[in-house]
């Protein structure tokens, strides 16, 4: 493949949204950049949601997968419904009821200062962690495929993709975002049906047996039955409920998105179609990886191309490196779907960041500064986010060794876990805790985890159950009688 061609629809595709973020960003202020005036369109933030929920990792990662894990990671999809449900049912109506921009300060009525705090704290680091291992897997390929062979560094790549970001969300915030995010996840679901086509074409299939050879392969198991297996399917189940209520309902990015419609009914309207469209786009996504799977077989140099020194598969490269086999057509295409999956992801996280730190951590609101002021002091967090984005993302690429799909839930596990307890305490009981214990805890809670699930027993992604549950006790051991 031509990286010259890479090259000029990398630099096309951006142009595009730089142009969508100077139309969305004209008239805007503060509060605009914070939750879009209140008046986003329910369904675009809908199907915006399906690409900033599923980024360059499902699109890397998940078909490549499928090679090693089947389509065991469908049991979680099947759980994020009830998950997203709950989000609906329970979390949304709170946030509205208290007309929050930051969704931390709940913690702050209902517990206090160091809860508000220490959720907050959470969120950054979960949010930063998790953003950065997504955007690391689309900068490795665009650097692998197209600046490594202009001897460009790594750093460099990283530099770059992260500037772009910056620079088209600075201005529109969240306004930005929804457009943008419905454009990129168009063209992700876009790529994905033409390079399921494109190689059901070359393997002579019909949908038909396309259907046929996928469900009669080796690769379409659905459950895994191991209970000793972190794949187990009730463990993937009960992770998938969980996850969603961590990831989504209590992650300012996702939520930040759905406070900007205009009225409760629309905002669960947005969450409930999102995760009905989600669930036949994840099933198409491991469909691909089976197909990836099948076509690898009879290509045998495609999986010497994957494989390491070592004899081990690289999950995250298998449909980047058949994709770009292929021809120029359908490696035109695969790249702005990989683009499209990667932005959402960088963009939403630098957008959610700095709100939180602006609003939890700086205090943005609390304080009596002109219009100019809280404008300076929100670009010179964004570029503080930006720079632990880019030395994040280096150090991810030294490290480097899964796949990156797991690793993002196994982060997600520690971090959010504490966060799941902090708020299901709130909600769920009308409990009073001492509010200063509440770091202690929740620092514990994670540490406690690591030693249960490398020492005891592995629970897989439903981790973030026990670390919730730890988190969710443990404070109940210093509430106030």
């Amino acid at each position: 493949m031509n990286t010259t061609i890479l090259l000029i629809t990398f630099v096309l595709y951006t142009l595009l949204l730089f142009f969508i973020a100077w139309l969305t960003s004209r008239n805007t202020d503060s509060k605009t950049y914070y939750t879009g005036n209140k008046s986003s369109n329910w369904f675009l933030v809908a199907f915006g949601m399906i690409g900033s929920s599923m980024s360059g990792v499902s699109f890397m990662s998940l078909p490549g997968n499928v090679i090693n894990e089947n389509f065991y990671y469908m049991p979680m999809v099947f759980g994020m419904f009830f998950g997203y449900a709950i989000i609906a049912g329970l979390l949304l109506p709170l946030y509205f009821k208290l007309n929050l921009t930051s969704i931390y300060t709940y913690l702050e009525q209902r517990f206090g200062s160091y809860s508000y705090k220490t959720g907050a704290t959470f969120f950054i680091i979960s949010r930063l962690l998790g953003a950065t291992v997504r955007t690391f897997l689309v900068i490795f390929v665009l650097y692998n495929f197209v600046l490594e062979p202009l001897g460009v560094p790594f750093v460099v790549a990283a530099i770059i993709f992260v500037g772009l970001a910056i620079l088209y969300t600075m201005k529109g915030g969240v306004k930005t975002i929804i457009y943008t995010d419905t454009i990129q996840t168009t063209f992700m679901i876009v790529a994905i049906v033409v390079s399921v086509c494109v190689i059901c074409n070359q393997l002579d299939w019909s949908l038909g047996d396309m259907l046929k050879n996928v469900h009669d392969s080796d690769f379409s198991n659905l459950f895994d039955k191991d209970t000793a297996s972190p794949t187990h399917w009730l463990k993937r189940f009960l992770s998938g409920v969980l996850i969603p209520i961590a990831m989504t309902g209590l992650d300012q990015a996702m939520m930040q998105k759905s406070l900007s419609c205009k009225n409760i009914k629309e905002a669960q309207k947005n969450v409930m179609t999102s995760i009905l469209m989600m669930i036949p786009i994840n099933l198409l996504f491991v469909t691909l990886g089976a197909v990836l799977a099948i076509f690898m077989q009879s290509h045998p140099e495609l999986i010497e191309a994957v494989t390491t020194g070592a004899g081990k598969l690289e999950a995250d490269k298998i449909f980047p490196t058949v994709a770009l086999s292929l021809g120029p057509v359908v490696g035109v295409i695969f790249f702005v779907g990989l683009i499209s999956a990667a932005y959402p992801t960088c963009a939403n996280a630098l957008t959610s960041l700095t709100t939180s730190t602006c609003i939890d951590i700086v205090g943005i609101e609390k304080h009596n500064w002109d219009d100019q002021k809280k404008k300076r002091v929100r670009m010179n967090v964004t570029y503080v986010m930006a720079i632990l984005f880019v030395l994040l993302i280096v150090a991810f690429n030294i490290l480097k060794n899964d796949a990156v799909i797991n690793m993002v839930y196994q982060i997600a596990s520690y971090t959010y876990g504490p966060l799941l307890g902090l708020f299901m305490l709130g909600i769920l009981t009308k409990a009073k805790i001492n509010d200063k214990v509440v770091p202690y805890v929740c620092v514990a809670a994670p540490v406690i985890c690591y030693l249960i699930e490398n020492f005891v027993f592995s629970f897989g992604f439903s981790l973030i159950a026990v670390c919730a549950a730890i988190t969710f006790f443990g404070l109940l051991i210093f509430r106030k009688k």
